[in-house]
């Protein structure tokens, strides 16, 4: 089913403003922010909850980590590529990277500790046990942590479950990035 994808001339009006700074700040139009167009409020909100998840205590490996975690976890053809493309820009290490996206043990156990929860968020819809829970506070993870994964969360379910819908073609950035999920996914 073909999903509509706007620029300046087909978005409603208020999206235009939004697609304007998206073209200001990456000198194109990501294909999620074409789509996203189509309804004002969704752009509006996944560009907020974006811009807040970044401003947690989060730092660059682990914003990468939660963000591809959920990315790899809900099979995301758009997302995965784009985030990695992201984390090359942030300066993530490859090894973190190509651990997020071949399912496998990331260098540092802090941060395997923060994909392991994650994950666990995912699939048990936030109904994660005590011992989970305790884990990954004894990674060094704090109570503001839980609370900043359920934000990254909400919103790469949203540019997941969008780019899922509309079938979003990967950019061409991108395009050399792309990613299949493995037939085995993660055991946690």
């Amino acid at each position: 089913m073909n999903f509509p994808s706007h620029d300046q001339d087909t978005a409603p009006e208020a999206s235009k403003p939004l697609l304007a700074e998206s073209q200001k700040a990456f000198g194109r139009l990501p294909g999620l922010h074409q789509v996203l167009a189509e309804s004002p409020q969704a752009y509006q909100g996944y560009q907020i909850l974006h811009k807040l998840f970044t401003e947690t205590d989060f730092d660059a490996d682990e914003l990468t980590v939660v963000w591809q975690s959920i990315n790899v976890e809900h099979a995301c053809h758009y997302c995965v590529p784009a985030h990695t493309g992201i984390a090359k820009m942030m300066k993530v290490s490859d090894d973190i990277t190509t651990a997020l996206r071949n399912e496998t043990p990331l260098p540092s156990p802090k941060l395997e500790a923060l994909r392991v929860f994650t994950i666990q968020m995912v699939r048990e819809r936030g109904n994660v046990s005590d011992e989970q829970m305790q884990a990954f506070f004894d990674a060094g993870y704090s109570h503001r942590a839980v609370l900043d994964v359920i934000l990254g969360l909400a919103q790469k379910t949203m540019s997941n479950y969008i780019n899922h819908v509309a079938q979003t073609p990967v950019d061409e950035v991108f395009k050399p990035l792309a990613w299949q999920r493995s037939d085995t996914p993660l055991k946690v």
